[in-house]
């Protein structure tokens, strides 16, 4: 497990750039958090890290968010975000398609805990709590060894 402070919005945008560049295909992320707690944000920074300059909104309402790589750069790789708070069901997931994104995407998670047992076992938890202070967050990262070899590499 690794775990941070971050005092302002600034260094969790830049620990998300970091993380984003440890990224590839495949890769499933899960946001844990109370409402507020900055999943959202997160996501979203990284989302722009990895090249996408589009607005990223929230997908809380359309439950899952994609992001394809334009024919002018396609090394990024595609991005789904989904926000699984208004799941009703954990079976509900599978009608969203999202083993599609598991295989051929980043996924980016929050309220993983809606999916149930459809969460695929490998994957980046990371849990966010507000901090003492405006704009500050505490984050948690916890994986696999495969995981965890890689978020030895974040420093902020």
């Amino acid at each position: 497990m690794k775990k941070f402070y971050l005092k302002n919005l600034t260094k969790s945008r830049l620990l998300a750039g970091q993380l984003s560049e440890l990224l590839k295909t495949g890769d499933v992320l899960t946001f844990e958090g109370k409402l507020g707690s900055g999943k959202t944000e997160f996501c979203r920074a990284i989302i722009h890290s990895l090249g996408y300059n589009e607005d990223v909104p929230s997908p809380t309402f359309n439950l899952v968010q994609t992001y394809e790589p334009g024919l002018d750069d396609p090394l990024i790789p595609p991005v789904w975000h989904m926000d699984l708070f208004r799941l009703e069901s954990a079976e509900d997931v599978i009608e969203l398609g999202v083993e599609v994104g598991f295989d051929t995407a980043i996924t980016l998670i929050e309220w993983p805990d809606r999916m149930g047992n459809y969460l695929p076992l490998e994957h980046l938890k990371i849990s966010l709590f507000q901090g003492d202070i405006e704009d500050s967050r505490y984050i948690s990262f916890k994986g696999s060894s495969n995981w965890e070899q890689r978020i030895e590499r974040l420093n902020v």
